[in-house]
């Protein structure tokens, strides 16, 4: 109850209503993100999805697509950041939450921090490369200029066992084959190009995040 207490305050909510309205918004967002991660796993990518949101409103969506794009920054969370930031018309986020199945790395925290993210929730921790809470505190950091109110374990198991799953299929061979760059891929426009993709999954997925305002 403690995580839920602190982003009680962080938003100003204090009526047990209001709390449990937010909790709910952020369950159904990170059940989206659920979704992506398994396209993403469909994909033959490693399983991590994010969206960020405000309020209902679902700003921008991402999976992760580093084999896809050749990109190392291609995380699902910098993914949709960005799209938010396009959508909103600033790189400022202190209004949106996000919602990912897999904690941060340093490079996903640090960007979250410099986009004064406003809250995050994250399924289950990475004991290898999570920098939310597992190896180091950077959206807690007291001398940056941001912190970020976070919340953990929604959804925790879900989350857990669509990584163990993949990594397991790999193990087995199971996986499809290891995705090849694809330079027409655009990061901001992943909708289409699921669709292009994935035609199977396209309609479910659009469905589940919604159509971002603005």
């Amino acid at each position: 109850m403690l995580g839920w207490a602190l982003v009680r305050v962080a938003v100003g909510y204090t009526g047990l209503g209001m709390e449990a309205g937010l909790r709910t918004i952020d369950e159904r967002m990170m059940r989206q993100a659920l979704s992506l991660a398994h396209v993403a796993a469909r994909l033959g990518e490693v399983p991590v999805g994010a969206v960020v949101y405000r309020g209902e409103k679902v700003f921008g969506a991402g999976i992760n697509l580093r084999e896809h794009a050749a990109d190392p920054t291609a995380h699902a969370e910098l993914i949709a950041m960005r799209q938010a930031g396009r959508r909103l018309g600033t790189w400022r986020l202190d209004e949106c939450s996000l919602a990912v199945t897999l904690e941060p790395c340093p490079m996903c925290a640090g960007a979250m921090v410099n986009a004064r993210l406003g809250r995050l929730i994250y399924g289950c921790r990475d004991p290898k490369m999570g920098c939310v809470d597992s190896l180091f505190r950077l959206c807690h950091e007291e001398r940056f200029n941001h912190r970020i109110f976070c919340l953990e374990g929604v959804d925790r198991e879900a989350c857990g066992a669509v990584l163990s799953d993949f990594f397991a299929q790999r193990r087995a061979g199971a996986n499809p084959p290891k995705p090849v760059f694809d330079p027409s891929l655009d990061l901001l426009d992943w909708q289409h190009w699921l669709k292009i993709r994935d035609p199977g999954t396209a309609t479910h997925v659009r469905q589940d995040a919604g159509e971002p305002a603005g």
